[in-house]
């Protein structure tokens, strides 16, 4: 019951400060145990799907945890939709089209993308939204949204 009780502070905690608008950019990057894996379970690469799409997120060597719940070996998983090749690492990430955030945890989500090729990959943030050091971070897969 203990445990419980701190991780719901410190969810209500990353509740407060994410509404009061901190700026994470400037924290520094939590290490990340050798062998840690972020993967999508599905949709498969290549996979051709009527939206919206799901999307179950796995990930092996670490654990989940809310954004704001510092417990180490730990993250939440963002999925970064149709990223740029030269994507920074080194700060926060923002909350946009492109950096979808699921910091409660979430192990699946459902993206409504419109029609079209897109590409996918999943990226750990550590309490802050930050990369850790190194980053897990799956390959891209590619898929079709049709119409």
């Amino acid at each position: 019951m203990f445990q419980r009780k701190q991780f719901l502070v410190a969810l209500a905690a990353a509740s407060v400060a994410g509404a009061a608008g901190l700026a994470w950019a400037q924290a520094a990057r939590t290490p990340s145990p050798p062998g840690a894996k972020v993967y999508f379970i599905s949709p498969a690469d290549g996979a051709v799907i009527k939206g919206p799409v799901k999307v179950v997120m796995g990930l092996s060597g670490m654990g989940v945890a809310p954004a704001g719940v510092d417990i180490g070996n730990t993250g939440h998983h963002h999925i970064l939709v149709n990223a740029p090749a030269n994507l920074k690492l080194d700060g926060a990430m923002p909350a946009d089209d492109v950096h979808r955030h699921f910091g409660l945890g979430q192990t699946e989500a459902t993206l409504t993308l419109p029609p079209g090729k897109h590409t996918l990959q999943l990226l750990l943030g550590d309490k802050s939204h930050v990369p850790h050091d190194p980053p897990v971070m799956s390959e891209k897969i590619t898929i079709t949204v049709q119409p």
